[in-house]
């Protein structure tokens, strides 16, 4: 089984964040609506690492086919005969260029990040192209 998943450094980056947004919040502004701001923000950056801890394998492949994290923290698992696609798109954004992973089911596609596996999209794709190719 090959398994991707959310470097651990990222949910340890996303709840200093989030500590420094209370602090900032907390020591720095003079209103209360800006505090409740820097609060709420700090909630959803929390929200978001836990999630990274929770469900922090993102994409496994098997001979039986994938299983990817759906919604907040499910997994759905994938056969192999329902992928009809898998490959990686680049777009350009604000002189930057992403690369995604995108696997297409026909009823759905899942997107994922280098944030999200871990290592490139392109490496993700030639080894399921390599795993699916052997059902």
């Amino acid at each position: 089984m090959s398994t991707w998943r959310v470097p651990a450094v990222l949910p340890v980056l996303k709840l200093t964040g989030a500590v420094l947004l209370v602090l900032a919040g907390w020591l720095l502004a003079t209103d209360t609506v800006t505090r409740a701001v820097a609060v709420l923000a700090a909630a959803g950056l929390a929200a978001w690492a836990l999630r990274d801890v929770a469900a922090r394998d993102r994409l496994a492949a098997d001979e039986r086919g994938i299983t990817v994290i759906t919604g907040y923290a499910r997994r759905r698992h994938i056969p192999w005969s329902s992928v009809e696609r898998v490959a990686v798109a680049r777009r350009p954004h604000a002189g930057i260029r992403t690369e995604t992973l995108e696997i297409d089911t026909g009823d759905a596609v899942y997107v994922f990040t280098k944030h999200d596996l871990g290592v490139p999209p392109e490496e993700v794709a030639a080894a399921l192209d390599a795993r699916g190719s052997r059902r």
